[in-house]
Parts: structure tokens; C-alpha cells; sequence
């Protein structure tokens, strides 16, 4: 059986960056893709554009995500869905955009596989799930309190899951990417006095691509890595290395 034919994967946050590359590599490699998320034109857009299905529903209700996985047969998930929050120290974060982020970035998850791991034991299939996490769980960094919270919360969601679903042949594993520059991280990142120090303590010296992102989730969801679970793979250029 080849690696990505043995039922549907799930992607959510696919109306992003990094989601879009994980669906389009994805159909390239011929599965089954579900594409999810909040913004119903662009996932129309990518589903003509791929091949994919649109599966638009809200991360933060547990309702919305019940309500769009019940009775749908899933062999993999990509929790994609993401939310950045702001740049702010612990002394003046604001406690309803991180109870936001909270939200999304772990709440959503762990609902999502709730009911995606439902459906995975009640086809006695096995399945993958691969958790994109980030480099702000594994080190500090100045201004992500909400977001590094959100992410190491995601990172303890993984850990537990692959531990809960491994006797369900269901493995669990996080990729934890570096910054991607899209013009939705350059109004920060994109700053000299913020890029410069950050890439210069970087082995590789340069921002990842949403490709190089996407590449890594799919060899998780893949046969070549049936006997890996509960890992942490940090896609950063060696950042959190040194």
C-alpha cells in the first residue's frame, strides 16, 4: 500500500501558508486531502486549484468541530490551524488575546483530535497525526509568551496523545518550524534589528519556506516513519541547536 492511500488526511489552517503547501504537496503525492479552516473562499480556491475537499468549520467551538468530523473517515490530521496573538512581555500581555491564542493553537487541536481520533479507532486503521508546533516552545523568545504558552501546551497535547493512541496504531508526532516571511510575519521579523541578531544566531542564516515546512509533515504522515512517535522535529535551520 502506498504511503498516502490509506484514507483521508485532514488539514486545518489550510486557508494559510504553510496549511496551503502541507494540501498542495499532499495531493501531489495522490491522498485523500480535507482541507479545513475559517476562510470558506480560499479553501474553494485551493480545492479547484488541487483537487482537495473544503471543509470550513471553527476551531474554537467544540460544536463547529464535532459537528464537521462526525461520521467523516480520517486516516491522518495536520493540526495547522494557528493563531499568532501579539508581541508582548509577560508584565503587558493582554490576557484576552492570550486566552485567544490558548484557544486556537491548543484548545482547537486537542479538539480536533478528539473527534479525529474517534474516527480513526472506530476504523481500526491506525492513522498519523502531526502537530505543527514551533521553535518558541523548545527556547525563549522576546515578546512570544502567549504564542511559546500556546505552543508548549501543543507540544504536551502530542506527547500524551501519542502515548493515549499508540495502542490504536495512531502515531502523534510536532514539527516545530523557524518564521516563515510572509508579509504577515515581516511587519515584526522582517525588522533589521530583529532579523539580523535572530539569523545571525541561526546556522542555517535564513527563513524557512513554506515548502520546507510542509515536506517534513508529510514524511511524518508517510510510511518511512511508522516506528516514530511522539517526536519533536524542529524545522529552524539549527536555531534551537545552539
Amino acid at each position: 500500500m502506498a504511503d498516502y492511500d490509506k484514507g483521508a488526511i485532514l488539514v486545518t489552517g489550510a486557508s494559510g501558508g504553510i496549511g496551503g503547501a502541507t494540501v498542495r504537496l499532499l495531493c501531489q503525492k495522490g491522498a485523500d486531502v480535507i482541507a479545513a479552516g475559517q476562510n470558506a473562499g480560499k479553501l474553494d480556491a485551493l480545492a479547484a486549484d488541487t483537487g482537495c475537499r473544503a471543509l470550513p468549520f471553527d476551531l474554537t467551538s467544540e460544536d463547529s468541530v464535532k459537528d464537521a468530523l462526525d461520521g467523516l473517515d480520517l486516516w491522518g490530521v495536520v493540526n495547522c490551524g494557528g493563531f499568532g496573538g501579539e508581541i508582548a512581555t509577560p508584565m503587558d500581555t493582554d490576557i484576552d488575546v492570550f486566552d485567544k491564542v490558548i484557544a486556537i493553537n491548543a484548545r482547537g487541536a486537542l479538539l480536533v483530535t478528539k473527534y479525529a481520533a474517534a474516527s480513526m479507532i472506530r476504523l481500526g486503521k491506525g492513522g498519523a497525526i502531526v502537530n505543527v508546533s514551533s521553535q518558541a516552545s523548545l527556547v525563549a523568545l522576546k515578546g512570544h509568551v502567549s504564542y511559546g504558552a500556546s505552543k508548549g501546551a501543543l507540544d504536551n497535547i502530542t506527547k500524551v496523545s501519542a502515548l493515549e493512541l499508540g495502542p490504536h496504531g495512531i502515531r502523534v508526532n510536532s514539527v516545530h518550524p523557524t518564521v516563515v516571511m510572509t508579509p504577515m510575519s515581516a511587519w515584526y521579523w522582517g525588522r533589521p534589528e530583529i532579523e539580523g541578531p535572530f539569523l545571525a544566531q541561526m546556522p542555517l542564516g535564513r527563513w524557512a519556506t513554506e515548502e520546507e515546512i510542509a515536506a517534513p509533515i508529510a514524511f511524518l504522515l508517510s510510511d518511512g516513519a511508522s516506528m516514530i512517535s511522539g517526536a519533536a522535529l524542529p524545522i529552524d535551520g539549527g536555531f534551537t541547536a545552539v
